[in-house]
């Protein structure tokens, strides 16, 4: 079991949410104080998850996923994620409230990087739809399992996010921090639910 820390309430992240406590882990969730009846919603939607202020998220958790829309970004406290493995679960894309600046190789880990390089950042369960989170998740060796990439140069990092994913029920395909591209929106395997092979072929692995 791992200490799970959320950073955005809102449909992707509290599909994650749902994930990560079903699979046993502790989750922390933070969400912004203008979301309407958040306590109410966090308990009813996600009973046994802690609804925290961001800073006790950071620090009382192992992972910390970011789930909110890439244009808040700027909302973080990107300085108290120093030495966190921390998931960039965020895309640019108009849907997600943000698009990249025109100075970056194609990716948002790129610029999330760039806030606190002490991050141990890893780009994954970003190019799933909530909808397919939560109604796709199979136990392993299942034949419909999904692929879930798990993209980082940080190995160690890399795989206690592999298996945060392979605990909730997809299959992690691991690969450098340079195929992030391929899990951003415009790939041919962004939104489409994919094996294990097929993604690691579209990673080029």
């Amino acid at each position: 079991m791992s200490r799970i820390g959320i950073i955005g309430a809102g449909k992707l992240g509290t599909a994650l949410a749902r994930l990560a406590l079903d699979a046993g882990h502790e989750v922390r969730i933070s969400g912004s104080p203008r979301q309407a009846m958040i306590e109410l919603v966090i308990g009813t939607v996600l009973p046994g998850a802690q609804l925290l202020p961001e800073a006790d998220v950071i620090a009382q958790s192992d992972v910390v996923i970011l789930a909110i829309p890439f244009g808040k970004a700027h909302s973080v406290d990107f300085d108290a994620l120093a030495g966190k493995v921390v998931v960039d679960a965020m895309n640019a894309w108009e849907a997600a409230g943000g698009h990249l600046d025109e100075d970056h190789d194609g990716t948002t880990s790129s610029l999330v990087k760039l806030r606190n390089p002490e991050m141990r950042l890893v780009k994954s369960l970003n190019h799933l739809g909530y909808l397919d989170l939560t109604a796709d998740a199979r136990e392993a060796g299942h034949p419909l399992r999904r692929a879930i990439g798990v993209v980082s140069d940080d190995e160690e990092a890399r795989r206690v996010v592999a298996r945060l994913v392979d605990s909730m029920g997809f299959e992690p395909v691991e690969g450098p921090r340079s195929a992030s591209r391929c899990l951003e929106p415009g790939s041919p395997i962004f939104g489409r639910p994919v094996s294990a092979e097929e993604l690691r072929e579209a990673l080029g692995l």
